[in-house]
């Protein structure tokens, strides 16, 4: 294979019948490449492809790998969809390649010596390893892959603990509608990630996600967590044990709350340590990491009307959490003692409403966040989501409705590069006709859509009619500075749009369909009439793994 400099995966499968979404992941051995998830069939079949920058993991491919892919399915004479799978690896070299990790350690069950998926499920699972630093690191990065599923696959709608019972009726999920993912080394907490709320192809309305899928569906993001603070206590040649945790909250009803040890079933995780080597043999020695990570500030308050027969009515919450992070160390380097440090900043808000007895629920939530390394690396996010939903169930026939409308946004901002490419940043930066100066990344998406979905789950028999459209903008940035903890926050100078595309689907028909890159329309744009009426869906399991809240058994 030689030594590339770039590696892209080409993952397309092909599918006809009835199914509904499912996870897939790649491993390297125990490590997790890439994980992604399931366009849900139809009965005339589906294709579908995606390509993803793998170049981050070259210290794996430079190596002999066992490669296990892990598509879990179910078929009988129900679900009747099969997924072929084509995966495939493109090696080819750049003169301008990123600076990838000397090593790549993995977090993760550890189960490819019997061809397994290497991913923990939590609460089950504890998911912690232990791992030997090379004693010549000198810079060291934490990514954390992790997605809620079952009864935490729509976590963001859940309300608080105390409120769960509020209808007879309809069951309701708690812990808050506010998880984290937490990073412990050695039992200190060294960082933390917000995750982004993913919406799977078959989630709340399937209508909403054929054949536009929900953002991030087809390539589940992973945070990252500068722990280069840590090494001076990690570069001593003894195990250090590396733990992931999912928290949401615990309240009492009376406004006091605290982040829960665990929550609902269930989420799958795994971590990745990438560490770059100094060419010496000098320890990465030096002080220990002075940790500056107080609580965070946790805001609940609910409030329940009845009916004039004292029967609950609606529900309504607030839910507000703040979190600051910083550690800093200095580390021993040939020139001297270096200063390192990571910075977090992060604010989270979520109302909902739910009225009818449970069966109407509006969602507003949005989670923003700073995360600062001294590594020239520093990232701001914004998740806007706005979810309207409700359902009604005929008890007799077994036949249940949903409809919804959606609004959500995801908005990132990379300045730097650390793990992971920063999509085209670098060739961009490489063009004469643009800035020398460019700094970094803008990616701002946003989806909105409305659907129906009527299901006879005895008849084997769904339809419905959904419209989505989406806006893409990838930006390259100049002159962007982050700020520091109690400043004001300022964007770029000037950003460039390098990528724009907008799409509208109507009835699993994509109606508009508009790309322009670097100003110039490209030859994708497309025109054309979508069939009206009602469209046929696979049959849901019912209205709580469609929503995650339903009619009590």
């Amino acid at each position: 294979m030689g030594n590339p400099l770039l590696v892209t995966l080409n993952l397309t499968v092909t599918s006809a019948g009835r199914q509904f979404d499912r996870l897939g992941y790649m491993y390297f051995n125990d490590t997790e490449i890439f994980r992604t998830s399931t366009a849900e069939p139809i009965q005339t079949g589906i294709e579908w492809s995606y390509m993803k920058d793998v170049s981050n993991y070259l210290a794996l491919f430079k190596k002999p790998q066992k490669i296990i892919f892990d598509l879990g399915n179910l078929v009988d004479d129900t679900y009747t969809g099969t997924f072929n799978v084509t995966l495939t690896a493109t090696f080819f070299t750049d003169p301008y390649p990123l600076p990838a990790a000397d090593v790549v350690l993995a977090v993760s069950a550890r189960h490819s010596s019997i061809n397994g998926s290497s991913a923990f499920v939590i609460p089950t699972d504890n998911a912690s390893t232990t791992l030997n630093i090379p004693l010549n690191a000198k810079k060291a990065i934490f990514t954390i892959s992790a997605c809620g599923q079952f009864l935490e696959e729509f976590w963001f709608t859940n309300v608080p603990s105390s409120t769960v019972q509020t209808f007879p009726d309809t069951e309701l999920l708690g812990h808050s509608p506010f998880r984290e993912l937490q990073l412990y080394i050695d039992g200190i907490l060294a960082g933390v990630s917000w995750p982004f709320p993913v919406i799977f192809t078959g989630g709340i309305v399937p209508g909403l996600w054929r054949p536009i899928v929900g953002i991030d569906a087809f390539d589940l993001r992973e945070d990252e967590i500068d722990v280069t603070p840590f090494l001076p206590l990690l570069v001593d040649g003894n195990a250090h044990n590396f733990e992931i945790r999912v928290v949401g909250i615990y309240d009492d009803g009376t406004g006091n709350a605290i982040l829960t040890e665990n929550v609902d079933d269930y989420w799958v995780v795994t971590g990745k340590l990438f560490l770059w080597q100094d060419d010496t043999e000098n320890i990465a020695a030096g002080a220990a990491p002075v940790i500056v990570a107080p609580e965070p500030t946790l805001r609940l308050s609910s409030s329940v009307t009845t009916d004039v027969n004292g029967t609950n009515e609606t529900l309504s919450y607030n839910v507000s959490v703040e979190r600051y992070i910083s550690v800093s160390s200095l580390v021993n380097a040939p020139c001297g003692p270096r200063p390192v440090s990571w910075q977090q900043a992060l604010a989270f808000t979520n109302t909902g409403m739910l009225t009818d007895r449970g069966r109407v629920q509006v969602t507003h939530q949005r989670s923003t966040g700073l995360d600062v390394s001294s590594n020239d690396y520093s990232r701001t996010f914004a998740y806007p989501l706005f979810v309207n939903s409700s359902f009604s169930t005929d008890d007799e026939s077994g036949n249940f409705s949903i409809a919804a409308t959606i609004s959500r946004g995801k908005e990132v901002r990379v300045i730097g590069s650390n793990v992971f490419p920063t999509d085209q940043l670098d060739s961009t930066k490489r063009s004469s006709d643009l800035s020398p100066t460019l700094t970094g990344t803008h990616l701002n998406t946003v989806q909105n859509g409305s659907a129906t979905y009527l299901a006879a789950p005895k008849l084997k028999y769904a339809v419905g009619h959904g419209a989505t459209e989406q806006d893409l903008i990838f930006s390259t940035s100049e002159g962007f500075q982050p700020p520091l903890r109690n400043q004001q926050m300022y964007g770029p100078e000037r950003d460039y749009r390098f990528y724009r595309r907008h799409v509208l689907a109507v009835n699993g028909t994509l109606v508009e369909d508009d790309e322009m890159i670097r100003g110039h329309e490209n030859e994708r744009k497309a025109r054309q009439a979508y069939q009206a009426g009602r469209t046929e869906y696979c049959v849901r399991e019912g209205v709580g793994r469609m929503l995650g809240r339903g009619p009590r058994l």
